[in-house]
This record gives C-alpha cells, sequence and structure tokens, in this order.
C-alpha cells in the first residue's frame, strides 16, 4: 500500500500532542518494512480556499504553520486520488477534522479530508463520497464543510461498547452508496490511549470493513491520520488498521 508521507513531519510545529516528538517515528517504524512511502507536495492554495476562506488560510498563515498544515493537505489529496486506483494512507499532521471552514481547534488547521474530496469531485473523479471518522472526538469540521453537501455522507461512530461500535459502523458502510470512502482516522479511542475503547485488533477489523465496502461498490477507499497520542501503541494500531485496509479480510 502507499503510505504518503514526508520528512517535514518529524519537526515539532506547535506545543501540542499533535505534534509531540516521537509521533511520527512511532508510526515510520512500525510501517517500514511493510509498505511503500511516498513524498508529499503541499496543496495549493486554490485547493485549500475550496473549502475554507481567505481569512482563515491567512490566520493559518500568520500562526506560523502554513507550510506544514498545507503539505499535510496535500497528503491527504494524494492519498485520495491514488484510491481510485488501490487504497493508500495520509501518514500526516497537523490534523484536520476540526478544522471548519472558517475557525479551527483542536490542534488541527486546514481540513484535510474537505480539502481531499472537494478537489477530487471538482475533477470530476467522484460523484458521491462516505466519510467515516472514527477518532475519538466528533469531527465537528468535517460536518462544518461537508455535512450539508447532498453527494457526502458522514459518520461518526458513538456506541459505548466495542462490539456494538464495530457492528454500527459496519451497518453504515452497508447502507449507503458512493464512489470513495475517506477515513478521518484518529486512534486515541484505543484501551491505552485517550478513549478507552477499542482494542488493536478491532482497527484491524475496521480497515477490513472498508476495504469490503468500497469493493462492494467498485470504489476507492483512504486514510488520513488524525488523533493517537500513545506513541507506544499509536504506530501499531496504524498498522493494524492499513494491513485490514490492504487486505479486506474478516
Amino acid at each position: 500500500m502507499k503510505v504518503y508521507f514526508h520528512d517535514a513531519f518529524y519537526q515539532v510545529y506547535a506545543a501540542d500532542p499533535a505534534a509531540a516528538a516521537g509521533r511520527m517515528e512511532a508510526v515510520v517504524a512500525a510501517l517500514e518494512d511493510e509498505v511503500a512511502f511516498e513524498t508529499i507536495r503541499p496543496a495549493a492554495e486554490i485547493d485549500i480556499l475550496r473549502v475554507h476562506s481567505r481569512r482563515h488560510l491567512e490566520s493559518v498563515r500568520d500562526e506560523g504553520v502554513f507550510e506544514m498544515a498545507a503539505l499535510a493537505a496535500g497528503g491527504a489529496i494524494q492519498a485520495a486520488t491514488r484510491a481510485l486506483n488501490e487504497p493508500a494512507f495520509a501518514l500526516v499532521r497537523p490534523p484536520g477534522h476540526h478544522a471548519s471552514a472558517d475557525s479551527c481547534w483542536g490542534f488541527c488547521y486546514f481540513n484535510n479530508m474537505a480539502v481531499a474530496l472537494a478537489r477530487l469531485k471538482q475533477e470530476g473523479s467522484i460523484t458521491r463520497a462516505f466519510v467515516l471518522d472514527f477518532d475519538l472526538h466528533y469531527g465537528d469540521g468535517n460536518v462544518n464543510i461537508l455535512g450539508a453537501l447532498p453527494w457526502i455522507t458522514i459518520v461518526n461512530p458513538e456506541a459505548s461498547s466495542p462490539s456494538r461500535y464495530l457492528e454500527e459502523t459496519e451497518a453504515a458502510l452497508a447502507g449507503d452508496t458512493f464512489d470513495i470512502i475517506g477515513v478521518s482516522a484518529g486512534f486515541d479511542n484505543h484501551v491505552e490511549d485517550w478513549g478507552g475503547l477499542l482494542a488493536t485488533d478491532d482497527y484491524h477489523r475496521l480497515g477490513g470493513m472498508v476495504r469490503r465496502a468500497a469493493e462492494s461498490q467498485q470504489a476507492g477507499c483512504f486514510g488520513i491520520l488524525e488523533g493517537g497520542y500513545n506513541h507506544d501503541v499509536l504506530g501499531l494500531n496504524v498498522r493494524a488498521f492499513i494491513r485490514g485496509m490492504d487486505a479486506g479480510v474478516a
């Protein structure tokens, strides 16, 4: 599987958990023997402005994180584009699902998922998209930008037991039509992270159900890294999800 990454993401660009030292190193170490890493080009301003206001773009620039945030959005575009032919993953930071059209919070700056899907839609590459956001925290930015669009379905699973969580997700994927599935893949709901709910094997199962749902409709699928802050397990969880999405096995 192609994983989109850039060495610039090793930089500690802000004082928040998503930007912490060692976070990306932990994921790369878990993946380096079994994926093909592809470097990233930054998103162009025209791609960012398709979903964000000029005022918001300039506020991110003023914070001194524009280059890093644009690089993350660019990785999302490349992973989504690759997904039209094969599953892909954007190993990027800053995350994006708390970035709305004119504001952001929660360690996010630009909405990577929205930038990527809007680009594919503008190019005519997709007609309908399904966004699965399994981060611990509700993806309010995804909903703000994409939620009212008739061509997008967004699901944020909220069940409080692992079995019910997986059942609800699988049912949602089976109940819609789409050309592509984009996953806002946050791993902070792991039993050893902030949420304390899902096991590493559950992320493998989530990846598998995404792949199978995509195959059932001859659609593409891709993931974008969002949360996940326990470096001891983050790489293992990302790897489990990628393995599931790559193989699609139950």
